[in-house]
């Protein structure tokens, strides 16, 4: 029993050393690719809430575009040499500014011009940030089919 005992301690103060050394696992961080495709589908879920008109649903998913977007600026301000952060800010903010307006107002024709000043928006800084061949559009279907869309009754 003793060498059993004396075995364990030694065998745990050999092992101490080793896990002191581990080098600690940095925080994830998503890229900024991470967020444009949350970004997107954010887009895509807001359509069909400004179009369902169910208000609620449509503002709390341009508040998550927002928060979304936030955050890219915060780990992202500069990607490639791309001002990111300033992008945002001066192109996107003022169009989300619009569709908030929209929503607010309960009015579907507001919505509407909104969204699509938005989306020329995000297509602005995709060609003015070097990449022209991502295009954003009206979508078409529903990005997910377990989402009713349609005001709470």
């Amino acid at each position: 029993m003793k060498r059993i005992v004396i075995g364990a301690m030694i065998f745990i103060g050999t092992a101490m050393p080793v896990v002191a050394q581990q080098p600690a696992k940095e925080a994830y961080q998503p890229g900024l690719g991470e967020f444009m495709m949350a970004t997107q589908v954010r887009h895509a879920k807001l359509w069909f809430a400004g179009k369902a008109r169910n208000w609620a649903l449509a503002a709390y998913e341009v508040d998550e575009i927002k928060e979304g977007l936030e955050d890219a600026t915060k780990i992202h301000p500069i990607h490639d040499g791309i001002p990111v952060a300033d992008m945002i800010k001066m192109i996107l903010d003022p169009k989300i500014e619009q569709v908030e307006k929209a929503i607010a107002a309960k009015n579907s024709n507001q919505f509407t011009a909104a969204f699509d000043a938005l989306t020329e928006g995000c297509n602005s800084c995709h060609t003015q940030a070097g990449k022209p061949f991502i295009r954003i559009q009206r979508p078409a279907a529903p990005p997910l089919s377990n989402q009713d869309f349609a005001p709470a009754k």
